[in-house]
This record gives C-alpha cells, sequence and structure tokens, in this order.
C-alpha cells in the first residue's frame, strides 16, 4: 500500500492552471522527486501535500488518512525549504531537539535520539556550536536532522541544495541519499536540477505545464522518453524526424531522418499504425565514432562530418551532420590514459549505434 495517494488534485490562480488533475502513489521508503522547469507546478503540488495550499479539487492520502484539509502543524511530515531557518539563538544540539521538547519528550529520551541523528549526520564535533559558525553544508545537515528528529512519516523538499555551490552539492547528494536510507523516511524532493534529479531518486516525475509527463525509475525517464518535453528537458539528446514504415511480429520498423531504415521492439504494446510521424529519441553517449568502418552488430551510417568538438575532461562533445541537413551530438568518454585524439573539423567519420539505444516518440507526444 502506497503511504502517499495523490488523487486527480488540481489547482488553479486566477486563469492559470497550474496543476492539472494529478493522481500519483508513492510507496514507504522512496526517494521521489519531481523535476520541472520553473513554472510547470511542482512546488505548488508540494506546498499542498504539506498544507499551506489547499487544493481546489482531489484529496491526499497519508497512510491511508485523508489530510486534504488539514493544516500543517496537524500533518504527520515535515518541509524543507531553500533556506534553512534554523534558530541562531540556538546551538546545532538545540535546533534539532527543538521538535522533541514541543512536543514534551522525556529529556533523556531527547538526547538520545538527538545524539544518534547527530552521528548519522555526521555533526557530533558541532553539537554546541551556533549556526553562524556553521558551513553552508552544515547547516543544511542541521535542518535535515532536525525534520528527520522524530521520525515523520514524510519529507517534502523543496530545492534545499540550490543555495550550495556546486561541489558542496554534490557531495549533499551523497549525505541525502544515505540518510534517507538510514532512517527510511519517505523524501519527496522538488528540483529544477536534472542531474540531481538523476542522481538522487527511486523514481521521478517529469512535470511541464501543471502535468506529468512521464513518472518511472530514472535510468527509464533517461534512456526511454515518451514524450519529446522530457527527451529535450532531461539532458542533452539527439531527436530526428522518424516514420513508421511497417509492423512487424516483433516491433516496428522505422525511417529515420529520411536516410535510415531500422527496426525496434515494440515497447508500446502496438500503439503504433504505418504512416505514424514523430521522433527517434538517442543520448549522445549511446553513439559511437570511429575512423574505419565498423565490424560490429551496431548499425552504421557512413560519410559523417564533423562541424566541432568541445572537450569536457572527462568526455568530449562532437557535433555531426550528414546528408548536408541532419545535425547530431556525440558524446564519447575520454578513459585512455593519453591525451585524447580528437577528430577533427570537417573530416569524415563513421558513426554506429545500437537501434534499441533509443526510441520512438509519436507526434502527438511532442510539445515543440
Amino acid at each position: 500500500m502506497a503511504i502517499l495517494e495523490i488523487k486527480n488534485i488540481t489547482k488553479q490562480f486566477d486563469d492559470n492552471l497550474v496543476v492539472d488533475n494529478i493522481s500519483i502513489n508513492i510507496e514507504q521508503g522512496e526517494f521521489f522527486t519531481l523535476l520541472g522547469p520553473s513554472g510547470c507546478g511542482k512546488t505548488t503540488l508540494l506546498r499542498m501535500l504539506a498544507g499551506f495550499i489547499t487544493p481546489d479539487s482531489g484529496s491526499i492520502l497519508l497512510d491511508g488518512k485523508d489530510i486534504t484539509h488539514l493544516p500543517p502543524e496537524k500533518r504527520p511530515l515535515h518541509t524543507i525549504f531553500q533556506s534553512y531557518a534554523l534558530f541562531p539563538h540556538l546551538t546545532v544540539f538545540d535546533n534539532i531537539a527543538f521538535p522533541l521538547k514541543m512536543a514534551h519528550w522525556d529529556k533523556h529520551k531527547i538526547t538520545a535520539q538527538v545524539e544518534e541523528l547527530l552521528e548519522d549526520v555526521r555533526l557530533t564535533k558541532f553539537m554546541w556550536r551556533y549556526p553562524h559558525e556553521l558551513s553552508g553544508g552544515q547547516k543544511q545537515r542541521v535542518a535535515i536532522a532536525r525534520s528527520l528528529v522524530d521520525r515523520p512519516k514524510l519529507l517534502l523538499l523543496d530545492e534545499p541544495l540550490s543555495a550550495l555551490d556546486a561541489r558542496l552539492r554534490e557531495h549533499m547528494h551523497i549525505e541525502l541519499v544515505k540518510l534517507q536510507e538510514e532512517t527510511g523516511v519517505t523524501f519527496v524532493y522538488v528540483t529544477h536540477d536534472q542531474q540531481e534529479a538523476l542522481a538522487l531518486s527511486s523514481r521521478i516525475a517529469v512535470m511541464n505545464l501543471g502535468s506529468i509527463e512521464q513518472l518511472d525509475k530514472p535510468a527509464v525517464v533517461y534512456s526511454k522518453p515518451k514524450t519529446y518535453f522530457v527527451a529535450d528537458f532531461l539532458g542533452k539528446c539527439n531527436l530526428l524526424k522518424a516514420e513508421v514504415l511497417a509492423i512487424t511480429d516483433t516491433g516496428v520498423k522505422l525511417k529515420v531522418a529520411d536516410s535510415i531504415e531500422f527496426e525496434i521492439v515494440d515497447v508500446d504494446n502496438g500503439n503504433y499504425a504505418v504512416g505514424q510521424i514523430g521522433w527517434y529519441s538517442i543520448r549522445p553517449e549511446k553513439i559511437k565514432l570511429s575512423r574505419k568502418m565498423p565490424t560490429t552488430e551496431f548499425m552504421y551510417i557512413d560519410k559523417v562530418v564533423v562541424n566541432g568538438y568541445y572537450y569536457y575532461g572527462d568526455a568530449t562533445l562532437y557535433e555531426l551532420s550528414f546528408d548536408g541537413q541532419v545535425k547530431l551530438q556525440v558524446m564519447l568518454s575520454n578513459t585512455k590514459a593519453e591525451e585524447p585524439n580528437f577528430f577533427i573539423d570537417n573530416s569524415e567519420v563513421f558513426l554506429s549505434f545500437d537501434p534499441e539505444a533509443g526510441n520512438f516518440i509519436a507526434e502527438d507526444q511532442c510539445s515543440n
């Protein structure tokens, strides 16, 4: 049974439909992420879960109990926002202990609970410091520890790492995942950062214009996007015009970029039609380049021209074209010990990929 059930939630501000009939079931112990651009409705949805906004219609059930109209303080959950909201006059220990003191816990139980959590977030030696004596990452860990100290059923996090620098944010990703796994508390996390969502989540709901475009495990959302928006929003992606040529016993035959033909397995259980127009999506790192014709099982395309490249250290991104018009991006890892031997501009190279590494997106699922 899902610990959190969101049923047909809708919210409108004036003439702006911000959340449009959304339904989600979130399981106990999940790290569930709402991902999308600014204005997609993810924060509004989170604030409805927290009780700060009342939905126009629909219901919210937490552990089977309807909390749709409960005030925030009556809900067995906590919310962490971008600001840490620590009490400046209280030590780390007392900041974390505050919810337990308000709940009139026994003093000895408070001490034991706080010390256990301080160890979990690796702040034991900082317990008597004040917030102004802490780094940004340490303050964030205190805020998270305070929210987890009374073991809520649910923790809501609204872009809590956005104020941190990139290096510290990456470190906090590891901290958050470990803490969530250790406590078993269900996390619902809001972010616009695609890499953050992929790194942290059990499942991701990609939102756009108040609706959920795709909900699945990170690897599925990334590798097999269901809509043009998801493919385009979540990382780099090649989106090539495609047409369904035939339905076969095992899948569908596609014509891609007006010149390439291949078959892919039918993962949509027959939801294709001959003549259907759409896009073939494939991630840049799923494609290979070589100076010689490949001798593998991959299909290949010759006469691909290098238009330029960008060196990122761990990888190099190539801009390519074929047939004079179709543009492609290919990401190659720089794994060799020696300096990369780059494919130079205007050179012709062989491109190859496994057709199953990409997928077909029907035109009616395209939002461009």
